[in-house]
């Protein structure tokens, strides 16, 4: 699976199989004045996210312990296995059950106000474009990991490690990394008006 280092040592599981986009322990984050400007939807976000989170811890519980290692084939085991356990306790999840319509429309909000030309020339011509994708399936083995630039990473709600924002085309992920697994999508979530949503594919 492209986007794993292989050289990464676990000790439960891959802490990320891409570079942390904010760190978790509330002493150590610094103070983050958006929150007021997110209010009750950016709770309501956060809240989703923590039951998620709790969710695979329970679930990493019940899976053999990984053993501290280099090897590769073990390392996909890993994190095949636990992609799996959540597909399983998440049968019914679905588009929508994370990114809720009204959190989606402040995304799409926050995401038009910092979308400049230049931003959106880096979105155009570096990640990988639009892919179809499943809620719950596998990050599409083959693409990269775009990094999301990070005037739009300040402007988004922070997340647990091992939970990130993606983009493939113009539509937003939000992806498990540590499952390589895809939790939920707010399609179209770039406007930029030198692409028309129906037209433009990436």
């Amino acid at each position: 699976m492209k986007g794993i280092s292989l050289a990464l040592v676990l000790i439960v599981l891959p802490a990320s199989i891409a570079s942390p986009q904010a760190p978790t322990s509330p002493e150590r984050r610094p103070p983050d004045f958006r929150v007021q400007i997110w209010g009750d939807i950016g709770g309501d976000f956060s809240r989703r996210i923590g039951s998620y989170i709790e969710l695979r811890t329970q679930l990493e519980r019940e899976l053999p312990p990984v053993r501290v290692t280099e090897d590769p084939v073990e390392i996909k085991r890993a994190v095949h296995a636990l992609a799996a356990s959540i597909r399983v306790a998440r049968a019914h999840a679905k588009q929508g059950d994370l990114f809720t319509p009204p959190i989606a429309v402040e995304f799409r909000k926050a995401l038009r106000l910092e979308t400049d030309a230049a931003t959106w020339a880096l979105l155009r011509d570096e990640n990988p474009g639009d892919r179809k994708t499943r809620i719950n399936s596998d990050y599409p083995g083959r693409e990269p990991l775009f990094t999301v630039p990070p005037n739009l990473l300040a402007a988004l709600p922070r997340l647990p490690d091992d939970i990130e924002y993606r983009f493939l085309g113009r539509h937003l992920l939000l992806l498990d990394t540590r499952a390589s697994l895809i939790l939920d999508r707010i399609p179209f979530a770039i406007q930029h008006k030198d692409c028309v949503t129906v037209s433009c594919r990436r």
